[in-house]
């Protein structure tokens, strides 16, 4: 059973922009087992949209500081199925919980970045891999409907702004406010099927920035077919080209084979021999499939572990 957090509003008063105050605040927050959440507010980001972002401490928050910092996309998937569209959640606060109880992972905390709703798609798209597409293939994606008769870029193409967000307007945030190792070695990236690619692309981006990403179920379709679809040699072709140089960072992809996940087995391989080109080794990359598994948040709860021992696994330096 999990017990209900408390809430810490943090305002932005910008007129003192080096910091920020902390109010208490009835607004609901998600339920979690362990740790605690705090709510970022009162934030007006100039790159993005207003939108939430929580915090998660663990329960020792802050005796082990200082801590590293995972970012990850989706964040109102992440905690409480009582509070989500389809009454699942990822059980981060579980998951981490139990490895750091048993001294796996070097401890860290978790900023949750609520996505911007219709503006999704075009936040979380790698825009690089536009450049290798057509004239008329880039013309024909960015008219494309959603079912619901809404543009699939609801907004113009985004994941340079969301990138730069992340990096210029958040991160700055979480190092002066809470008790986190500061620098870009201490900072990781997680997301799920567009949460993958712009876990990736916002590392590509920003190699000095970040240290490592985790990309579960990652839509390198783009789309929801694989017949008659440009876009992952498009993708391919960006992350040929951008990729940082091996040696410096952790990247972690997996893939199920069932429901959405079945378009990712003849993909996530080609994936792989591109960073075999570049000098990944099993030291710095793991790429895992789990057969049978679907793409859902239980799915990635249930393997959840796995990205979390690779990015944050205790070294012999650690005492482990």
């Amino acid at each position: 059973m999990k017990s209900k957090s408390f809430l810490i509003l943090i305002v932005a008063l910008f007129a003192a922009p080096a910091h920020l105050a902390f109010a208490r605040s009835d607004a609901t927050l998600p339920t979690v087992s362990s740790g605690r959440i705090e709510r970022l507010q009162g934030l007006e980001f100039k790159s993005v949209d207003t939108r939430t972002v929580d915090i998660w401490l663990p329960a020792d928050y802050p005796n082990a500081a200082p801590y590293e910092t995972l970012y990850m996309h989706d964040g109102q998937m992440l905690f409480d199925a009582g509070n989500t569209w389809n009454q699942q959640e990822w059980r981060v606060d579980e998951v981490a919980t139990d490895l750091m109880k048993h001294g796996v992972v070097r401890p860290f905390i978790v900023v949750a970045i609520a996505n911007g709703g219709t503006s999704r798609y075009a936040e979380f798209f790698p825009q690089r891999a536009l450049n290798y597409l057509t004239p008329p293939q880039r013309d024909e994606l960015l008219a494309l409907q959603r079912e619901s008769d809404e543009a699939l870029f609801a907004i113009p193409p985004a994941a340079d702004a969301y990138a730069r967000f992340l990096v210029e307007e958040l991160r700055p945030v979480i190092e002066r406010e809470y008790a986190v190792a500061k620098g870009g070695a201490h900072a990781y990236l997680m997301g799920s099927s567009m949460g993958g690619l712009i876990s990736v692309y916002a590392l590509s981006k920003y190699p000095d920035a970040f240290a490592g990403a985790a990309c579960l179920s990652t839509h390198w379709p783009g789309l929801f077919r694989l017949e008659d679809n440009p876009l992952p040699e498009a993708l391919f072709a960006w992350l040929d080209a951008d990729l940082p140089h091996a040696g410096k960072h952790r990247l972690y992809f997996d893939h199920g084979d069932a429901t959405l996940d079945a378009l990712y087995p003849v993909l996530q391989p080609k994936v792989d021999a591109i960073l075999t080109k570049h000098g990944y080794t099993q030291v710095d990359w793991q790429s895992r499939y789990f057969p049978g598994a679907e793409h859902s948040e239980q799915a990635w709860a249930n393997r959840l572990d796995q990205p979390l021992r690779f990015l944050f696994g205790k070294s012999p330096q650690d005492g482990n």
